[in-house]
């Protein structure tokens, strides 16, 4: 049985970490397998958007310790940790968080552009109590979602955070009964993957590059995105089909 599990159906990638044994603790073979899978998914254009979560009722409990005593590193250059937090994909992904979302799997979860999350889940950055940090993105990408009082306490206390406090703090997008986050993020990327891929896949990109930027300078950076959607078949379809008072038939052309 592979470590990354994969499924592919009306616009939506599935993956999900396959180690419930470890906790879907990340070793370089669950890296290497989730880059391959994410690699696919960038190479369709059937495909619009992403899910990651994790198998047995966890979303990941990090690094795997053991493998990485031996001395393996989960990371892949240019890549980073899981193959993902260095260089997400360039299509929307969304983390459904079962249980633990934990150090290296608080990182993955941060990784994507939206997060749901069963109201028993947990995320936290506990790197510090082994004498490690969260090098991953945990130190650089939580104190631009939380209030930097909250994103420190986290960092260096590696105390966890509720999937409860978490939304009110914006971090997760939607709070299910347990067992349904993978449920509640197939819903949410279904109304994703009903736009134009083109148009979904250029958004994303301007939205995270957004921060990057003053506003003058974004206006220029964001066309290299925007152009070619607005010059793109599915732009003139999607004009056509409202005209027409009929949904929408994508290319992703």
């Amino acid at each position: 049985m592979s470590v990354v599990l994969t499924e592919f159906a009306d616009g939506v990638a599935v993956f999900t970490l396959n180690r419930p044994e470890a906790k879907n603790a990340v070793n370089l073979e669950v890296s290497e397998a989730l880059a391959a899978a994410i690699d696919e998914f960038e190479a369709r254009p059937d495909l619009t958007i992403g899910i990651l979560t994790g198998a047995g009722g966890t979303f990941c409990a990090g690094m795997d310790l053991k493998a990485f005593a031996r001395g393996e590193k989960p990371s892949i250059p240019g890549r980073g940790f899981g193959g993902i937090t260095e260089a997400p994909p360039s299509k929307p992904l969304i983390a459904a968080v079962e249980g633990w979302a934990l150090a290296g799997g608080c990182e993955l979860a941060l990784s994507a552009d939206l997060i749901v999350a069963s109201r028993e889940a947990k995320f936290g950055i506990p790197e510090v109590k082994r004498g490690l940090a969260a090098a991953a993105g945990g130190l650089l990408r939580l104190p631009k979602i939380l209030p930097y009082p909250l994103a420190m306490e986290l960092a260096i206390t590696g105390d966890p955070l509720t999937a409860e406090i978490a939304h009110q703090h914006g971090l997760v997008n939607r709070v299910t009964e347990p067992g349904k986050a993978l449920t509640v993020a197939k819903e949410l990327a279904a109304r994703v993957a009903a736009n134009g891929p083109l148009a979904v896949k250029a958004t994303k990109q301007v939205v995270a590059m957004a921060a990057n930027y003053t506003d003058p300078d974004a206006f220029v950076a964001q066309r290299k995105f925007i152009d070619p959607v607005f010059a793109s078949a599915d732009a003139k379809e999607g004009a056509r089909a409202f005209a027409e008072k009929r949904a929408p038939v994508w290319k992703g052309e």
